[in-house]
Parts: C-alpha cells; structure tokens; sequence
C-alpha cells in the first residue's frame, strides 16, 4: 500500500528494519547513550534553548497533550484555547476533566485566527494559551506569528501542539516564545504510533516544579529526573525510540530540518498544483505542508477513498461527521516521493474517466 494519510505514515528502509529485530534491554548504558542523543536532536530541531528538556512519553498524540495540561496548568489558572475542529476540542476536554478554567476561541470550520480575534483578548488576564497549530482535522494551519505576538503582549504561557506540523513547518521555540511544543512519532519522525514527545522551555520547568500532578504515569517531574540519565520511569516503546533515534539522525545527515521541511513543501505544492485540472477543490488558502483538504465537486469523497484504497493500494485520509461526504485529505509527511506523487495523481485521473470523481 503506498501510505498518503497523514499519520501513520510511510517509513524509511532503515526505521523499518529497527522495528523487525528483536527489542533490547533497555536499563544500559547503550539506551541511555540513545536517549540523550534523541533529546539533543530534538531541542535542534525545534531551536530549543540549551536548558529546555524534552521528555518522550510511551503513549500517543493526545497523551502528551493531557500530560502538559496536567504539569504546567492547575485552577488557579486561566486557559484560553483555540478550538477549531476535534483536536482543539480535544485540548477543551482535557482542561474540563483537569479542572482548569479556560475559554475558547471557537472557530469554524476551516476558519483561521485573526488579528482582529485575538485582540479582544487582549488585557484578560489569561495565563495559558493551547492550540494545536495545524488543526489536522481541517487542515488549517493557524498563523503562528499572530499567536506568538499577542502572548509576548499579554506575558501569556503558550503551548504549540504542532504533532502534524513538526518538521513540516518551521517551528522555533525560542523566537516564536513558545513554552512548550508537542509532537509524535508517527508524524513527519515517520515512525510507527506509540511514543509522544513534549518539548519544554525554561519557564515550562519552572511550571512543572511548582505544581502538583495527581498522577504516576504522566508526572512530568519524574520523567524529567529520568531523562537525566537517558532513562525513563517505567518501561519505554523501546524499539519506536530506537526507530526515532535512526529518523531523527537521517534527517540531520540529508540537511537538518529546514531541508526537511523543504522536502515536504515540495510535495505539498506539486500535489496541489497538479489537481487544478480535476473535479476538486482545495478547501481553503491556509494550509501547511502537512496536509491538504480536498473537497469533491460532484462526487462522494467516501467513494473516492475506497476507490483508491481497494483497486489502486492508496491510502489516504478520510473525514468524519457531515463533512465526510465532501472532504478527504491527503498527507505529504513520510517517506513520500514526487514519484509517488505521480502514482496518486494518476489514480485520481483514472478515477475521473471511470465516473467515480466527477
């Protein structure tokens, strides 16, 4: 199967063959070694500051996010939340069951942040801001540089969940003033789904110090003292972190991450372009280069993914609720080539003349 969802996504020949030996013991100096080299790598990539840590949590996406929510928030906070489709809701959800006082920023679907929105926040004495900055769902990618203005304005801490935009998009922690950044490994790392990593800055630690997280496995201050020594609390995916270690020294050695992200725009734009002359629509102009909304003019967008999926082997992502009938998206993340651009392209065309895109 040739793999254009945005997550999982296809893997490296070398990231494949960790996942087929046999899993080692961990408890060593040899894991060790790995893990500090897995956190120096991913403070370069997010342009961390050289005190920031980075702690990789065995669970997925939205288990990063509940253990930010859980160590760096509490009730004496005030959360502002920018909730555009099911992942910011997610981030709703997590303040709810936490108890952490928040508003939200609602937005509709496929809408994106305003100068114009923001500033009537502004003086309200928020302490937190959450926003999954590619809001995968709709594929938007919230304005980063409005966000990061209006929360330096307002001394407001500001976490990015960029799990679909890492290495997609440029993300620099230190100029954009971000506290914390979330990500995963089955995003552009293009690792199997299993480890979540949480990037936190130097007022982040300080959070995490001060408060209390009612909890074993997610408590930040734990996990941190064990990353000291490359170790985790309990028993780590030990292969996916190995499988990290191999993606993240790939990418380095092919040109760092602003290659990376050149590599991913390149698809991102060749697809886009190339379906200008069939019966679909890109959904709305602010897309990052993770992913891209397609709206079908007069066809089912359901048809069209099982179409691609049972006689052509292509995945790509469909959507839920109402908007499923229309929309489907299609990820440019992974070991994706423009040659394999070429083959989703030319499925999408024989699509057409059997009736089934229209």
């Amino acid at each position: 199967m040739l793999n254009f969802t945005v997550g999982p996504v296809m893997s490296s020949k070398a990231v494949l063959e960790i996942g087929g030996e046999q899993t080692p013991y961990f408890r060593n100096d040899e894991f060790s070694k790995v893990m500090l080299e897995n956190e120096e790598l991913m403070k370069e990539f997010v342009y961390a500051s050289e005190d920031s840590r980075v702690a990789f949590i065995t669970g997925s996406g939205t288990a990063a996010m509940e253990t930010t929510v859980m160590n760096v928030f509490n009730d004496e906070d005030k959360v502002l939340i920018v909730n555009g489709g099911g992942f910011g809701q997610r981030f709703v959800e997590l303040c709810k069951l936490h108890n952490i006082p928040f508003d939200e920023i609602k937005l509709d679907f496929g809408e994106n942040i305003t100068k114009e929105l923001l500033d009537s926040y502004d003086g309200s004495k928020y302490t937190g801001f959450l926003v999954n900055i590619c809001e995968t769902s709709s594929c938007v990618y919230y304005d980063l540089d409005l966000i990061s203005d209006f929360c330096s304005e307002n001394d407001i801490f500001l976490v990015v969940d960029a799990i679909s935009s890492f290495l997609a998009n440029p993300l620099n922690m230190v100029e954009k003033n971000i506290d914390v950044v979330i990500t995963g490994s089955q995003k552009a790392l293009a690792c199997p789904p299993g480890i979540s990593v949480i990037v936190l800055g130097e007022n982040a630690l300080e959070r995490v110090e001060n408060n209390t997280c009612s909890c074993m496995y997610f408590d930040l201050k734990d996990i941190l003292k064990n990353g000291e020594r490359g170790q985790t609390p309990f028993t780590p995916a030990v292969t996916i972190l190995l499988q990290i270690n191999q993606r993240l020294k790939e990418i380095k050695s092919q040109g760092g991450v602003e290659s990376e992200i050149e590599r991913i725009s390149t698809l991102a734009s060749d697809f886009r372009k190339r379906i200008e002359d069939l019966p679909l629509e890109i959904h709305c102009n602010d897309l990052g280069n993770s992913v891209t909304g397609v709206f079908c003019v007069d066809s089912k967008a359901d048809d069209v993914v099982d179409a691609l999926k049972n006689d052509y082997g292509i995945w790509v992502n469909p959507n839920g609720g109402e908007i499923g009938e229309k929309m489907f998206r299609v990820g440019h993340i992974g070991n994706l080539t423009l040659e394999d651009n070429d083959v989703l392209i030319d499925a999408l065309h024989d699509l057409e003349k059997r009736g089934i895109l229209k």
